[in-house]
């Protein structure tokens, strides 16, 4: 008999598979799909880019390029954010990738986990923090905090808040991206959890909910097509946007 706390589980949560590596590390779901998405990202689709095989995906991934650095990168980090463009690609594409696996049947949304989305934000911190550095200097880039003018017994309060602020946005990047994700899937999951019990109270019940939460399900499974392509818009677009912030301190 198949459970509903089964269903949930399965669906949302990791679970993790055969002994320890090292004594710390444990084969996961969510890694097994995370190592194949890397694999396929930065081994296989090179390869087929270069070769220009298919033909239509290397016109799809010159258009994400385009598109990445004529409406993200240039606008946000100007003309000095060119050459980051490819970490931008990467980041678009990943989570694109990573999100449209969870409309797979038998694969899961690996973004809908805080590991990996706090993973990606801090990638991108760590981008932040590097330009900021590289732009100013270690000294330069924490006076920045403080602007010229700035009263005394304001200035240490004032350089907490904005220190703080930086992490903040990391961690802004992380949650919001894992909210949106796991909410649409977690409604879905509801949806059909709904037949069962609906169905154990009474067997027509079960049938008559069958056909609305099926119908539901696909309106959602199809809208979740548009979310996970505003997803990887807006936290790239996040990103290149604090990150055009160290390059507009220059």
């Amino acid at each position: 008999m198949i459970r509903v706390d089964d269903i949930l589980t399965g669906h949302l949560l990791d679970h993790y598979y055969g002994p320890e590596l090292f004594g710390f590390f444990k084969l996961s779901a969510n890694g097994i799909i995370l190592l194949a998405l890397v694999v396929f990202l930065c081994v296989i689709l090179p390869v087929l880019i270069r070769y220009k095989r298919p033909y239509v995906l290397y016109g799809a991934m010159t258009a994400l390029v385009i598109f990445v650095r004529d409406s993200i990168v240039l606008p946000n980090c100007g003309e000095e954010g060119r050459k980051y463009t490819p970490y931008f690609c990467s980041l678009f594409l990943f989570i694109l990738a990573a999100g449209s696996l969870g409309l797979v049947p038998g694969m899961r949304t690996v973004t809908g986990s805080i590991s990996v989305t706090g993973g990606l934000a801090l990638t991108s911190l760590s981008l932040i923090l590097y330009l900021g550095i590289k732009q100013m200097g270690v000294l330069g880039y924490f006076k920045h905090f403080v602007p010229r003018g700035t009263p005394v017994l304001l200035a240490p309060l004032l350089f907490f808040l904005e220190f703080i602020g930086v992490f903040t946005k990391a961690l802004v990047l992380a949650i919001r991206l894992f909210a949106n994700m796991l909410a649409g899937h977690a409604v879905v999951i509801c949806l059909i959890a709904l037949i069962f019990v609906m169905g154990a109270m009474k067997a027509a019940a079960g049938y008559g909910t069958a056909a609305v939460s099926a119908g539901f399900s696909l309106f959602i499974n199809i809208l979740e097509l548009l979310v996970i392509f505003i997803q990887a818009y807006v936290f790239t677009l996040l990103t290149a946007i604090f990150a055009g912030e160290a390059f507009a301190h220059h």
